[in-house]
């Protein structure tokens, strides 16, 4: 399978593993914040690096690749959050702190290689 699918359906499997956790968060004025801002970051990371791989032109491309980017590293800020007030189950947490990382790793070497070119 070529390396840009397994990228995207890592973006899709962590879009859904934030669900399920936001899910299981604790109701209140926290949880609705948490909630929100991780389900919209977590989502819009994976549909705009679709958009950047299914992109005619370079320049486009690299302006959806980078919202990606965005988005992916405002969830992590959110991820530092929820660590901070210790809110919602502290293993998963943990576990999508870390795949956020990682992914924010993998596409940072995404652009640059693409740029490189």
């Amino acid at each position: 399978m070529n390396k840009k699918f397994d990228f995207t359906d890592r973006l899709v499997a962590f879009a859904g593993d934030v669900i399920l956790f936001v899910e299981a968060m604790p109701e209140g004025k926290v949880g609705v914040y948490l909630f929100n801002q991780l389900m919209r970051s977590s989502g819009s990371a994976v549909l705009n690096f679709t958009e950047a791989q299914n992109a005619h032109a370079d320049e486009v491309f690299r302006a959806k690749s980078r919202i990606a980017l965005k988005e992916l590293r405002e969830s992590q800020v959110s991820f530092q959050i929820s660590n901070h007030i210790e809110y919602g189950n502290e293993e998963s947490r943990e576990a999508l702190e870390q795949e956020n990382v990682e992914l924010i790793k993998i596409l940072v070497t995404i652009i640059k290689n693409r740029e490189a070119k």
